[in-house]
């Protein structure tokens, strides 16, 4: 048995052994008892550990690894690992492929992995779900995806969820919910290994504060300013925008709409009962002004507003930082026009559901009913009018929003200064 002690320089000096044989050196002084270097007649190399291992009477030979996967430190590190299992009786083979399974296990616990899960199996089936989603992606499996989803603690929802409290409130509330929501889905699924939600004594008044109910309401010079701004931005974003305006409708059920939900011959649009909030259908009567805007839009697909015409176009962040600062420099323009110092303005933080307030103020402006204006915005009818009230108001939510589009355009479309509206004449 060739023994002397093992160097990269040697075991690189190590020549092919003979044709049909194989030549086997053993680590010598300083080296450890058992570990050697085995050559091919082709040449390969690879590391072995002669010893007795458990269940067997005689000793046996090895593979730990193959000279180059392994370096020769590598190779005896993991000889004397394997020595210690031995001692106290442990198969190093069985050892491994314990190990092996359990980090399989963890992988597939991961809490990327669970969240890969819950967003297929349940979020993409929602109507929100985009939304969702995207929060989950971009907030949670950036912060926890490598850990299994056992070891996320109430300390690391706080640390997560505390920052995002300081520049937006209310999408800390939401991040908290979805998290809530993932964790208690896992743990219904019995699969993951988790039993208790790292969400489940958080109150959101604690960590984040009470939730406000949302009161933006842009201002005309701000309405002005988005129009321009929206109608510089090209398709699908900028139309879409419009659009949203025009209706007052939910921002999916814009940006997902399907063609096959517009009837151009009598002016309706139905939103189907699995996009609407209600799951109910919902009558969005087209008036002129839409209707000339859907008229211009291209048509790449199955949704109205798509970019590849395979699914419609969601309004992302980083088009929505594109809009506010397009609306912000009209702003300063407008000012600056008035003789006003525009280093002075800003353009206070706003959502895109708050066009629906936008809208729904408005109606409310021009003395439309309030259960039309409710109707027109998609809010469902209350207690014994939901009930005993079967009339869809087709009529009078397209008034409306005739009403609405007029005034729309009075404020956007702001006339010459020498131009006097007729019934201001008149008075």
């Amino acid at each position: 048995m060739a023994r002397q002690t093992l160097t990269d320089r040697t075991i690189k000096a190590l020549k092919p052994a003979n044709p049909g044989q194989r030549r086997e050196v053993w680590d010598g002084l300083g080296g450890v008892p058992g570990l050697g270097i085995r050559v091919t007649d082709k040449g390969a190399k690879s590391f072995v550990l002669a010893t007795r291992y458990p269940g067997s009477k005689n000793p046996t030979r090895r593979a730990l690894g193959a000279y180059g996967e392994l370096t020769l430190e590598q190779a005896r590190e993991r000889a004397r690992g394997w020595l210690a299992l031995i001692q106290k009786g442990v198969d190093p083979t069985d050892e491994e492929e314990r190990q092996r399974l359990a980090e399989q296990r963890k992988r597939e616990n991961s809490f990327a992995a669970v969240a890969e899960d819950f967003i297929i199996r349940k979020v993409r089936f929602e109507r929100q779900g985009s939304g969702v989603e995207r929060t989950i992606r971009k907030v949670l499996i950036p912060a926890w995806g490598k850990r299994a989803i056992t070891e996320i603690t109430a300390l690391d929802v706080i640390n997560l969820i505390r920052p995002i409290k300081e520049r937006a409130p209310y999408m800390a509330h939401a991040t908290l919910g979805y998290a809530r929501r993932l964790f208690s889905w896992a743990i219904e699924q019995h699969a993951y290994g988790i039993e208790a939600s790292p969400c489940e004594r958080l109150k959101p008044e604690k960590i984040i504060g009470k939730k406000k109910p949302r009161s933006r309401v842009l201002t005309d010079d701000e309405l002005r300013a988005f129009w321009r701004a929206a109608g510089r931005m090209s398709y699908p974003f900028g139309p879409l925008l419009r659009m949203l305006l025009y209706t007052g409708a939910r921002h999916m059920e814009v940006a997902a709409a399907p063609w096959a939900e517009f009837d151009m011959v009598k002016r309706l649009w139905t939103v189907s009962p699995e996009r609407f909030k209600s799951d109910t259908p919902h009558q969005v009567p087209l008036v002129a002004d839409v209707v000339a805007l859907l008229d211009g839009l291209p048509r790449v697909g199955a949704f109205v507003f798509s970019a590849n015409g395979e699914r419609g176009t969601e309004f992302h962040y980083k088009a929505k930082n594109r809009l506010d600062a397009r609306m912000l420099r009209t702003l300063k323009a407008m000012s600056r026009r008035r003789g006003e110092d525009p280093s002075k303005i800003e353009l206070r933080p706003w959502v895109i559901h708050d066009l629906r307030r936008v809208v729904r103020s408005h109606l409310s402006a021009l003395r439309v009913p309030d259960h039309v204006a409710e109707m027109v915005i998609g809010h469902g009818r209350q207690g014994l009018q939901r009930v005993y009230d079967a009339h869809a108001y087709e009529a009078e939510k397209r008034e409306a929003l005739a009403l609405w589009a007029r005034r729309l355009r009075d404020l956007v479309e702001v006339p010459p200064a020498n131009v006097v509206k007729l019934d201001k004449a008149r008075g």
